[in-house]
C-alpha cells in the first residue's frame, strides 16, 4: 500500500490511488486537449478531450507519427525546439478535425522529462477556441463594415456622450456642414444649431428620455462657413448592460433643398386656393357695395337726420363686412414668416369660415360648428393652419354641387391633444381612389392641382399632429385631425 496516495472524500473517508490512475483521472477530467509525442515523434498518450476536439479515436492515434495527419509545417519546427528544451505557450493556430474542418487552436508545447532530467517526450496541450475566434472575427467585420459605412455615407453620422459632447463624427461632416472630424470632437450639439432653435431641442431630447425612443428633430443649423442650413437629424439612444443610456448617436442630413421645395408647393397651394376663392370674395363684397352705393344717394337726397342716422349706421356696417372678408382674404394671401406662437384654436376657425363664407354662399352650403366652451390654445404656425383648414372646408364645399352642410366638430382627447373634425355631406370618395389621396398632383377635380392635401399633411406633421380621412361613396366625408395642445 506504499506506492499509493491517500484521498480524502467529503465524508471525511479516505481513499488510496495509485499514481498512474490519478494520472488517468487528471487526463480525463481536464478541460483541455493533452496529447505526448515521443522523441520520434510518435504518439503515445492522448487524453479524451483530444479525442473530442480533433475527432480522432485513441486507435487512430496511438504508435502513428504526427505527420501522418494534416499538421501545419510550422508545428514540426517547433517540436523539435521543444525537444532541445524550449518551451511554447498560448500559441494561437489553426488545425484540421477529422471531417476536415478548421478548428482554431490555443496550444501550448513543453518538454517532458523523466527523474534524471532528460527529454523524453514533447506534452502538448490545446484548448478549441473556435467560437470566440468566430466571435472576434464577426466584431471585426461588423466594426469594418461600420467604418465603411460611416466613412462613405452622405449621412452626417455623430456619437455624443451623456454630457451632449461629440465624441465621434462622420468624414460627411465636412461636405455637410464644413466641419472636419476632428474640429467636432468635443463640441456639444448646442454649438451647432442656432440659439432659436434650443428650447426645440430641449423638448425633444426631453422626450427622448421619458420614452427612451428614437427622436425625430428638424432644425437650423450653423455650418463652419457661417451659412445656415436646415438639417433633419434622427437621435437614438444607446443603453449599456444595466439598461442605462450610455451615448446618443444621431443621424443627420441637409434638407435644404427639400424645405425650399416644400415652401414653393405651399406657396403654389396657397396661390391655388386664391385664385379659387377670388370668385366667391368679388360677389361678396359686390353686394355691400351695392348697398353702399344705394344709400349713398338716399343719403344726399335726404335732410331727415334720424334717416341719415340709419343710412350713415348700415353703410359702416357694410363697411366693416367689406373690411373682414378682405382682411382675411390678404392674410391668407400674403407671404408670412413661419413663427410658432400659442393661439386659440376657435379663433383659427373663425377665421378660416370667414374666409369661406362666401365661396360657401354660391354653392348654397351651410357651414355650422360644435365648439365647446373653453378655449384651446395651441403652439402653432396660424396662418399654416389656416391654410390647412380653407383646404378641407373647400372640398368639403365643393363636393356638394348642389348645396348642404358642413360640420366642424372640435372635442379634446387623450394626451393633451384635440381633434377638429370637418364633415360634410357631399359624394364621397370611392374606395379605390382613397389610397391616391395625398399623392402630390393627384387630384379628382377638373381645376385642382393636386397639392392641397400633400400640403395639408406636411403642416399637420410639423406640428406633431395627425390626419385621417373617412369616406363613404354617396354618404359624405370626414376629415380628422388631431394636434397637441394646452
Amino acid at each position: 500500500m506504499s506506492n499509493f496516495f491517500p484521498i480524502f472524500s467529503k465524508e471525511n473517508e479516505s481513499v488510496f490511488y495509485n499514481p498512474d490512475d490519478l494520472i488517468d483521472l487528471f487526463l480525463d477530467c481536464t478541460a483541455d486537449g493533452i496529447c505526448m509525442v515521443d522523441m520520434e515523434n510518435r504518439f503515445i498518450r492522448v487524453n479524451q478531450m483530444y479525442t473530442k476536439i480533433f475527432g480522432y479515436t485513441e486507435d487512430d492515434l496511438l504508435g502513428k507519427r504526427i505527420d501522418e495527419f494534416p499538421y501545419p509545417d510550422k508545428a514540426n519546427d517547433i517540436i523539435e525546439s521543444v525537444k532541445r528544451g524550449e518551451a511554447f505557450t498560448d500559441m494561437v493556430t489553426q488545425r484540421y478535425h477529422k471531417d476536415g474542418t478548421i478548428l482554431d487552436i490555443a496550444v501550448s508545447y513543453s518538454p517532458f522529462r523523466n527523474s534524471c532530467g532528460e527529454i523524453i517526450a514533447v506534452l502538448a496541450i490545446f484548448r478549441d477556441i473556435t467560437k470566440f475566434i468566430n466571435i472576434e472575427r464577426e466584431l471585426k467585420r461588423t466594426r469594418e463594415l461600420y467604418k465603411l459605412i460611416t466613412e462613405n455615407t452622405t449621412d452626417m453620422i455623430k456619437v455624443y456622450s451623456k454630457d451632449g459632447k461629440v465624441v465621434y463624427a462622420s468624414p460627411s461632416h465636412e461636405d455637410g456642414i464644413g466641419y472636419t472630424p476632428d474640429q467636432l470632437i468635443g463640441k456639444t450639439v448646442y454649438d451647432l444649431i442656432i440659439p432659436e432653435e434650443i428650447d426645440q431641442l430641449k423638448k425633444v431630447y426631453q422626450k427622448l428620455i421619458e420614452t427612451e425612443e428614437p427622436q425625430l428633430l428638424q432644425t437650423q443649423v450653423q455650418t463652419g462657413n457661417n451659412e445656415v442650413i436646415y438639417s433633419e437629424t434622427m437621435i437614438s439612444p444607446i443603453f449599456n448592460e444595466q439598461g442605462e443610456i450610455d451615448f446618443y448617436v444621431t443621424v443627420g442630413r441637409n434638407i435644404t433643398d427639400r424645405i425650399k421645395n416644400d415652401d414653393t408647393l405651399r406657396n403654389l397651394d396657397r396661390l391655388s386656393i386664391i385664385g379659387q376663392l377670388a370668385a366667391g370674395v368679388a360677389h361678396e363684397i359686390r353686394n355691400p357695395l351695392t348697398s353702399l352705393k344705394g344709400f349713398s344717394k338716399l343719403l344726399t337726397d335726404t335732410k331727415n337726420r334720424d334717416k341719415q342716422d340709419e343710412y350713415l349706421s348700415i353703410i359702416m356696417n357694410e363697411l366693416d363686412r367689406i373690411d373682414i372678408i378682405v382682411n382675411e382674404f390678404m392674410s391668407l394671401a400674403k407671404p408670412q414668416a413661419i413663427q410658432f406662437e400659442q393661439v386659440s384654436l376657435i379663433s383659427i376657425l373663425e377665421s378660416t369660415v370667414n374666409i369661406l363664407h362666401p365661396q360657401a354662399l354660391l354653392h348654397n352650403v351651410q357651414i355650422t360648428n360644435q365648439y365647446q366652451q373653453d378655449d384651446i390654445l395651441l403652439d402653432c404656425s396660424p396662418n399654416q393652419l389656416k391654410q390647412v383648414f380653407v383646404n378641407f372646408l373647400k372640398n368639403a364645399i365643393e363636393s356638394m354641387p348642389f348645396g348642404g352642410n358642413v360640420d366642424i366638430h372640435v372635442q379634446r382627447v387623450e394626451g393633451n391633444r384635440v381633434q377638429i373634425s370637418f364633415s360634410d355631406e357631399g359624394m364621397g370618395i370611392d374606395n379605390e381612389l382613397m389610397r391616391f389621396l395625398g399623392t402630390p398632383f393627384y387630384t379628382t377635380k377638373d381645376k385642382g392641382i393636386g397639392l392641397g392635401l400633400t400640403v395639408s399633411n406636411k403642416i399637420i406633421q410639423e406640428h406633431n399632429g395627425t390626419m385621417n380621412i373617412e369616406s363613404k361613396t354617396g354618404k359624405g366625408t370626414t376629415v380628422k385631425v388631431e394636434l397637441e395642445c394646452f
